[in-house]
Protein backbone atom coordinates (compact mmCIF):
# COMPACT_ATOMS: atom_id res chain seq x y z
CA UNK A 1 0.00 0.00 0.00
CA UNK A 2 1.41 3.43 -1.52
CA UNK A 3 1.98 6.74 1.74
CA UNK A 4 -1.26 7.94 -0.40
CA UNK A 5 -3.86 4.88 0.15
CA UNK A 6 -2.56 4.92 3.87
CA UNK A 7 -2.91 8.53 4.78
CA UNK A 8 -7.28 8.36 2.73
CA UNK A 9 -7.56 4.56 4.41
CA UNK A 10 -6.72 6.81 8.35
CA UNK A 11 -9.14 9.21 7.32
CA UNK A 12 -11.85 7.12 6.26
CA UNK A 13 -11.11 5.52 9.70
CA UNK A 14 -11.21 8.26 11.82
CA UNK A 15 -14.24 9.45 10.01
CA UNK A 16 -16.41 6.10 10.27
CA UNK A 17 -15.37 5.70 13.49
CA UNK A 18 -16.17 9.11 14.98
CA UNK A 19 -17.83 9.85 18.30
CA UNK A 20 -17.40 13.43 18.58
CA UNK A 21 -20.56 14.70 19.77
CA UNK A 22 -22.24 15.84 23.09
CA UNK A 23 -23.46 12.71 24.70
CA UNK A 24 -25.38 14.66 26.99
CA UNK A 25 -27.93 15.73 24.96
CA UNK A 26 -27.94 12.28 23.20
CA UNK A 27 -28.03 9.81 26.18
CA UNK A 28 -29.37 10.12 29.81
CA UNK A 29 -28.11 7.69 31.58
CA UNK A 30 -29.90 6.68 35.02
CA UNK A 31 -27.80 7.15 38.36
CA UNK A 32 -26.52 3.40 39.25
CA UNK A 33 -27.08 2.15 43.37
CA UNK A 34 -23.97 1.85 45.08
CA UNK A 35 -22.78 -1.26 46.43
CA UNK A 36 -20.38 -1.94 49.37
CA UNK A 37 -17.57 -4.29 50.34
CA UNK A 38 -18.45 -7.52 52.28
CA UNK A 39 -16.80 -7.14 55.89
CA UNK A 40 -14.05 -10.05 54.19
CA UNK A 41 -12.61 -7.42 51.95
CA UNK A 42 -8.68 -5.96 52.79
CA UNK A 43 -8.09 -3.21 51.15
CA UNK A 44 -4.62 -3.23 50.74
CA UNK A 45 -4.65 -6.66 49.24
CA UNK A 46 -7.68 -7.15 46.87
CA UNK A 47 -7.30 -4.34 44.55
CA UNK A 48 -8.75 -5.26 41.19
CA UNK A 49 -7.62 -3.15 37.76
CA UNK A 50 -10.04 -3.55 35.15
CA UNK A 51 -9.38 -1.52 31.84
CA UNK A 52 -11.68 -1.18 29.29
CA UNK A 53 -12.52 1.26 25.74
CA UNK A 54 -15.07 3.98 25.97
CA UNK A 55 -16.90 5.52 23.09
CA UNK A 56 -20.21 6.75 21.90
CA UNK A 57 -21.12 4.06 19.92
CA UNK A 58 -20.53 0.88 22.38
CA UNK A 59 -21.59 3.47 25.50
CA UNK A 60 -24.44 1.76 26.50
CA UNK A 61 -22.84 -1.80 26.60
CA UNK A 62 -20.18 -0.49 28.25
CA UNK A 63 -22.32 1.19 31.24
CA UNK A 64 -24.36 -2.18 31.43
CA UNK A 65 -20.79 -4.10 32.00
CA UNK A 66 -19.84 -1.73 34.95
CA UNK A 67 -22.70 -1.86 36.65
CA UNK A 68 -22.82 -5.92 36.13
CA UNK A 69 -19.24 -5.80 37.59
CA UNK A 70 -19.76 -3.97 40.37
CA UNK A 71 -22.91 -5.63 41.57
CA UNK A 72 -21.83 -9.05 41.39
CA UNK A 73 -18.05 -7.92 43.06
CA UNK A 74 -17.73 -8.86 46.60
CA UNK A 75 -15.50 -5.93 47.68
CA UNK A 76 -16.66 -2.68 44.38
CA UNK A 77 -14.78 -0.51 46.83
CA UNK A 78 -11.88 -2.36 45.52
CA UNK A 79 -11.81 -1.85 41.82
CA UNK A 80 -10.03 0.36 40.24
CA UNK A 81 -11.25 1.25 36.59
CA UNK A 82 -9.38 2.29 33.72
CA UNK A 83 -11.06 3.80 30.59
CA UNK A 84 -9.96 4.15 27.39
CA UNK A 85 -11.14 6.78 24.77
CA UNK A 86 -9.98 8.57 21.47
CA UNK A 87 -8.01 11.57 21.58
CA UNK A 88 -10.61 13.97 21.12
CA UNK A 89 -10.54 16.48 24.28
CA UNK A 90 -14.85 16.66 23.63
CA UNK A 91 -15.31 13.66 23.31
CA UNK A 92 -13.63 12.64 26.38
CA UNK A 93 -14.72 15.25 28.68
CA UNK A 94 -18.49 13.95 27.71
CA UNK A 95 -17.84 10.31 28.50
CA UNK A 96 -16.14 11.28 31.75
CA UNK A 97 -19.23 13.47 32.70
CA UNK A 98 -20.78 10.47 31.73
CA UNK A 99 -19.13 8.05 33.91
CA UNK A 100 -19.08 10.29 36.71
CA UNK A 101 -23.09 10.92 36.76
CA UNK A 102 -24.09 7.35 36.66
CA UNK A 103 -21.43 6.17 39.18
CA UNK A 104 -20.35 9.01 41.70
CA UNK A 105 -18.98 6.27 43.90
CA UNK A 106 -16.59 4.74 41.27
CA UNK A 107 -12.87 5.26 41.59
CA UNK A 108 -11.74 5.11 38.20
CA UNK A 109 -8.91 6.98 35.51
CA UNK A 110 -9.34 7.78 32.03
CA UNK A 111 -6.66 7.57 29.14
CA UNK A 112 -6.47 8.86 25.44
CA UNK A 113 -5.24 7.01 22.64
CA UNK A 114 -3.77 8.57 19.80
CA UNK A 115 -5.75 6.90 17.44
CA UNK A 116 -4.65 8.60 14.30
CA UNK A 117 -1.30 6.70 15.01
CA UNK A 118 -3.15 3.88 15.52
CA UNK A 119 -5.03 4.07 12.22
CA UNK A 120 -1.97 3.76 10.41
CA UNK A 121 -1.54 0.80 11.31
CA UNK A 122 -5.17 -0.71 10.64
CA UNK A 123 -5.70 -3.21 7.64
CA UNK A 124 -9.02 -2.77 6.94
CA UNK A 125 -11.29 -6.44 7.63
CA UNK A 126 -14.38 -8.01 7.28
CA UNK A 127 -16.22 -6.04 9.46
CA UNK A 128 -15.45 -2.06 9.70
CA UNK A 129 -16.73 -1.70 13.39
CA UNK A 130 -13.19 -4.01 13.94
CA UNK A 131 -10.96 -1.16 12.15
CA UNK A 132 -11.92 1.22 14.71
CA UNK A 133 -8.47 2.47 16.50
CA UNK A 134 -10.26 2.31 19.82
CA UNK A 135 -10.68 -1.70 18.88
CA UNK A 136 -6.65 -1.80 19.02
CA UNK A 137 -6.32 -0.15 22.45
CA UNK A 138 -5.82 -3.64 24.35
CA UNK A 139 -2.41 -3.56 22.42
CA UNK A 140 -1.35 -0.49 24.62
CA UNK A 141 -2.20 -0.80 27.55
CA UNK A 142 1.08 -1.15 29.41
CA UNK A 143 1.47 1.96 27.51
CA UNK A 144 -1.20 4.16 28.58
CA UNK A 145 -1.45 2.66 32.20
CA UNK A 146 0.45 3.48 35.12
CA UNK A 147 3.73 1.34 35.80
CA UNK A 148 2.07 0.72 39.56
CA UNK A 149 -0.54 -1.15 37.74
CA UNK A 150 0.80 -5.19 37.46
CA UNK A 151 -1.90 -6.73 36.47
CA UNK A 152 -5.21 -6.02 35.19
CA UNK A 153 -8.45 -7.37 33.83
CA UNK A 154 -8.79 -5.96 30.00
CA UNK A 155 -12.99 -6.43 29.12
CA UNK A 156 -14.87 -5.37 25.58
CA UNK A 157 -17.60 -3.39 26.38
CA UNK A 158 -20.23 -5.76 25.54
CA UNK A 159 -19.86 -8.31 28.46
CA UNK A 160 -21.70 -8.74 31.27
CA UNK A 161 -20.60 -10.68 34.45
CA UNK A 162 -22.60 -12.65 36.73
CA UNK A 163 -19.96 -13.38 39.58
CA UNK A 164 -17.30 -11.70 41.31
CA UNK A 165 -14.89 -10.49 39.12
CA UNK A 166 -12.25 -10.77 41.54
CA UNK A 167 -11.90 -14.49 41.01
CA UNK A 168 -10.87 -13.71 37.42
CA UNK A 169 -8.54 -11.31 38.56
CA UNK A 170 -7.00 -13.70 40.82
CA UNK A 171 -6.08 -16.42 37.76
CA UNK A 172 -2.63 -18.10 38.23
CA UNK A 173 -0.09 -16.57 35.23
CA UNK A 174 2.25 -19.30 36.10
CA UNK A 175 5.76 -17.95 36.28
CA UNK A 176 6.49 -17.13 32.64
CA UNK A 177 2.74 -16.30 31.08
CA UNK A 178 2.18 -12.47 29.93
CA UNK A 179 -1.46 -13.56 29.66
CA UNK A 180 -4.65 -15.62 30.36
CA UNK A 181 -8.04 -16.31 28.56
CA UNK A 182 -9.76 -19.51 27.62
CA UNK A 183 -8.65 -21.49 25.25
CA UNK A 184 -10.78 -22.96 22.28
CA UNK A 185 -8.79 -25.35 20.47
CA UNK A 186 -11.58 -26.99 18.83
CA UNK A 187 -11.94 -24.04 16.59
CA UNK A 188 -10.18 -24.27 13.32
CA UNK A 189 -7.14 -22.26 13.91
CA UNK A 190 -6.54 -22.08 10.11
CA UNK A 191 -9.23 -19.80 9.37
CA UNK A 192 -7.85 -16.80 10.75
CA UNK A 193 -5.21 -16.26 8.33
CA UNK A 194 -4.56 -16.75 4.34
CA UNK A 195 -3.93 -18.86 2.93
CA UNK A 196 -0.61 -16.88 1.48
CA UNK A 197 -0.02 -17.22 5.29
CA UNK A 198 0.28 -21.09 5.44
CA UNK A 199 1.71 -21.37 2.02
CA UNK A 200 4.99 -19.16 3.03
CA UNK A 201 7.03 -21.58 5.60
CA UNK A 202 8.89 -18.56 7.27
CA UNK A 203 5.09 -17.26 8.36
CA UNK A 204 3.84 -20.22 9.14
CA UNK A 205 6.99 -21.53 11.57
CA UNK A 206 5.68 -18.64 13.70
CA UNK A 207 3.28 -21.64 15.72
CA UNK A 208 6.38 -24.19 15.56
CA UNK A 209 6.13 -26.31 18.71
CA UNK A 210 3.60 -24.32 20.09
CA UNK A 211 0.11 -25.84 20.93
CA UNK A 212 -1.76 -22.80 19.23
CA UNK A 213 -5.23 -22.66 19.96
CA UNK A 214 -8.31 -19.65 19.46
CA UNK A 215 -8.83 -17.18 22.28
CA UNK A 216 -11.04 -13.99 22.48
CA UNK A 217 -9.25 -11.04 22.85
CA UNK A 218 -12.49 -9.49 24.57
CA UNK A 219 -11.52 -11.23 28.13
CA UNK A 220 -7.84 -10.79 29.28
CA UNK A 221 -5.95 -11.21 32.61
CA UNK A 222 -2.64 -9.52 31.60
CA UNK A 223 0.49 -9.21 33.83
CA UNK A 224 1.76 -5.45 32.40
CA UNK A 225 5.23 -5.79 34.01
CA UNK A 226 5.83 -8.99 31.95
CA UNK A 227 4.57 -7.20 29.12
CA UNK A 228 6.85 -4.11 29.13
CA UNK A 229 9.56 -6.35 30.26
CA UNK A 230 9.36 -8.39 26.98
CA UNK A 231 7.96 -5.16 24.56
CA UNK A 232 4.98 -7.02 23.46
CA UNK A 233 3.25 -3.95 21.84
CA UNK A 234 6.41 -4.09 19.48
CA UNK A 235 5.87 -7.57 18.73
CA UNK A 236 2.04 -7.13 17.74
CA UNK A 237 3.16 -3.49 15.68
CA UNK A 238 5.66 -5.89 13.59
CA UNK A 239 2.75 -8.05 12.32
CA UNK A 240 0.19 -5.31 12.18
CA UNK A 241 3.37 -3.43 9.51
CA UNK A 242 3.23 -6.76 7.88
CA UNK A 243 -0.04 -7.10 6.91
CA UNK A 244 -0.05 -3.71 5.31
CA UNK A 245 2.33 -4.93 3.20
CA UNK A 246 1.14 -8.28 2.86
CA UNK A 247 -2.31 -9.50 3.74
CA UNK A 248 -1.62 -12.59 6.07
CA UNK A 249 -4.93 -12.03 8.14
CA UNK A 250 -8.77 -10.75 7.58
CA UNK A 251 -9.88 -10.67 11.25
CA UNK A 252 -9.36 -7.09 12.64
CA UNK A 253 -7.33 -6.65 16.12
CA UNK A 254 -7.53 -10.47 16.72
CA UNK A 255 -4.63 -12.05 14.43
CA UNK A 256 -1.60 -10.31 16.14
CA UNK A 257 -2.16 -11.36 19.62
CA UNK A 258 -3.02 -15.04 17.98
CA UNK A 259 0.77 -14.60 16.46
CA UNK A 260 2.67 -13.81 19.61
CA UNK A 261 0.70 -15.32 21.95
CA UNK A 262 -1.33 -18.71 21.01
CA UNK A 263 0.11 -21.60 22.94
CA UNK A 264 1.77 -19.54 25.42
CA UNK A 265 -1.13 -18.33 27.63
CA UNK A 266 -2.30 -19.00 31.00
CA UNK A 267 -5.61 -20.82 30.95
CA UNK A 268 -8.81 -19.68 32.00
CA UNK A 269 -12.00 -21.76 32.63
CA UNK A 270 -14.48 -21.18 30.03
CA UNK A 271 -17.00 -19.75 32.38
CA UNK A 272 -15.66 -16.30 31.99
CA UNK A 273 -16.22 -16.30 28.45
CA UNK A 274 -19.53 -17.29 27.05
CA UNK A 275 -18.79 -15.50 23.73
CA UNK A 276 -20.14 -15.18 20.14
CA UNK A 277 -23.66 -14.18 21.52
CA UNK A 278 -23.81 -11.51 18.85
CA UNK A 279 -23.32 -14.28 16.65
CA UNK A 280 -21.40 -14.28 13.64
CA UNK A 281 -19.19 -10.97 11.62
CA UNK A 282 -22.09 -11.00 8.84
CA UNK A 283 -25.36 -11.03 10.25
CA UNK A 284 -25.40 -11.62 14.17
CA UNK A 285 -27.80 -14.16 14.33
CA UNK A 286 -28.90 -15.41 17.67
CA UNK A 287 -26.90 -17.79 19.45
CA UNK A 288 -27.32 -20.39 22.34
CA UNK A 289 -24.95 -20.88 25.86
CA UNK A 290 -22.13 -23.13 25.38
CA UNK A 291 -22.64 -25.97 27.93
CA UNK A 292 -21.25 -25.75 31.46
CA UNK A 293 -21.12 -23.23 34.47
CA UNK A 294 -21.17 -19.16 33.23
CA UNK A 295 -19.76 -16.18 34.85
CA UNK A 296 -19.30 -13.55 31.82
CA UNK A 297 -21.20 -12.97 29.11
CA UNK A 298 -20.10 -11.75 26.03
CA UNK A 299 -21.83 -10.67 23.15
CA UNK A 300 -19.18 -10.80 20.29
CA UNK A 301 -20.27 -10.70 16.89
CA UNK A 302 -22.00 -8.52 14.96
CA UNK A 303 -25.68 -7.93 16.95
CA UNK A 304 -25.55 -6.22 20.20
CA UNK A 305 -28.13 -6.46 22.76
CA UNK A 306 -29.40 -3.00 23.04
CA UNK A 307 -29.92 -2.63 19.22
CA UNK A 308 -31.77 -5.80 19.19
CA UNK A 309 -34.28 -4.67 22.41
CA UNK A 310 -34.25 -1.27 20.59
CA UNK A 311 -35.50 -3.11 17.13
CA UNK A 312 -37.86 -5.18 19.05
CA UNK A 313 -36.25 -8.18 18.02
CA UNK A 314 -34.30 -9.56 20.62
CA UNK A 315 -32.60 -12.67 20.90
CA UNK A 316 -33.37 -14.80 23.98
CA UNK A 317 -30.35 -14.55 25.79
CA UNK A 318 -30.41 -10.78 25.27
CA UNK A 319 -32.91 -10.97 28.21
CA UNK A 320 -29.86 -11.56 30.62
CA UNK A 321 -28.45 -8.22 29.77
CA UNK A 322 -31.54 -6.39 30.36
CA UNK A 323 -31.21 -5.80 33.82
CA UNK A 324 -28.26 -3.89 33.64
CA UNK A 325 -28.99 -1.57 30.95
CA UNK A 326 -28.79 1.81 32.50
CA UNK A 327 -30.43 3.64 29.63
CA UNK A 328 -34.02 2.73 29.76
CA UNK A 329 -34.72 -0.44 31.93
CA UNK A 330 -35.70 -0.25 35.80
CA UNK A 331 -33.31 -1.72 38.10
CA UNK A 332 -34.51 -5.61 38.17
CA UNK A 333 -31.28 -6.64 40.09
CA UNK A 334 -31.33 -7.68 43.84
CA UNK A 335 -29.88 -5.21 46.37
Amino acid sequence: MTRLETLFLTIFLLSFCSTNFDLSSALEFKEAPKFYNSPNCVNNDQTVHIAMTLDATYLRGSMAAILSIVHHSTCPDNLRFHFISVSSTATSRDLNRTIATSFPYLTYYMYSLDDANVAGLISTSIRSSLDCPLNYARNYLAALLPERVKRVVYLDNDVVLVDDIGKLAATSLGETAVLAAPEYCNANFRTYFTPSFWANPALSMTFEGRKACYFNTGVMVIDLERWRNGDYTTKITEWMELQKRMRIYELGSLPPFLLVFAGKIAPVDHRWNQHGLGGDNFRGLCRDLHPGPVSLLHWSGKGKPWARLDAKRPCPLDSLWAPYDLLQTPFLLDS
